[in-house]
């Protein structure tokens, strides 16, 4: 290329897509034949019963397992270690590191390569601004309440400007005011432009938040709709039974 000749664009890495997925583990097969689909900018919410496979198809959407049969491609082609740089996920329980809530968001900036010390400093407080946790920088993360180690995890995995972000119940067992403060950062990276594929077993949550929602049960996706006619018009009985509490939890 030219020098001063302007960089090549950077192709896309959604939509996301899973066709007839299939992982086994000791036997039993967990996810069975799924397909879905990922627009970009969607903000989808992912429902089920407890064991329909909703957590392990993030962890095989985001390279963690590797499926026993199917495809998942991104924007057309398999995942490299390029589309597995521009997403990222944040789990129920918070993956964090034995350091301050600030070295956590260091360590981050410097996954996404060099950045100049200034440059990595005012995007560290920007985030820690974002996650309301200015006044912990200092604090091990150990030591931060559930719901402060819930943000530090969910702005350390947007440090990474992620194309596509996975949440995996992101607000289980968080007090109300907590929870409030993980959907708002939520909807502001959504409204970013970031895509979204949050795993939740609150349906008022989903509400709320999603745009689109897929229904999981038994390994499948059974129903994908846009979230007011899922809920109020679904189309099939698995997701009326949901809807009505016959598939429980």
């Amino acid at each position: 290329m030219p020098s001063g000749a302007p960089a090549p664009p950077v192709p896309p890495i959604l939509p996301l897509e899973a066709r007839g997925l299939v992982y086994e583990a000791a036997g039993r097969r967990l996810i069975d034949g799924l397909d879905l689909s990922v627009p970009p900018g969607a903000l989808t919410a992912v429902l089920g019963p407890n064991g329909a496979g909703k957590s392990l198809l993030l962890r095989l959407l985001h390279g963690l397992l590797i499926p026993s049969a199917g495809r998942i491609s991104w924007a057309g082609r398999p995942a490299d270690a390029s589309i597995r740089r521009r997403q990222a996920m944040v789990f129920q329980k918070p993956v964090l590191l034995r350091r301050s809530a600030a070295a956590n968001l260091d360590y981050a900036l410097r996954l996404r390569g060099a950045l100049p010390a200034a440059a990595r400093r005012a995007r560290r407080a920007e985030l820690l601004a974002m996650g309301s946790l200015e006044h912990l920088a200092g604090t091990p993360a150990r030591l931060l309440s559930g719901g402060e180690q819930q943000r530090l995890a969910l702005v350390r995995a947007l440090a990474l400007d992620p194309e596509i972000l996975f949440l995996d119940e992101p607000t289980a067992s968080l007090d109300p005011a907590a929870t409030l403060a993980i959907e708002r950062l939520i909807l502001d990276a959504h409204a970013r432009g970031t895509t979204v594929l949050l795993v939740t077993h609150d349906r008022d949550q989903a509400r709320r938040l999603a745009r689109r929602v897929a229904l999981v049960v038994g390994g499948r996706v059974v129903e994908e709709a846009p979230t007011e006619t899922f809920f109020t018009a679904p189309r099939s009985e698995a997701a009326q039974a949901f809807l009505a509490g016959r598939l429980m939890f």
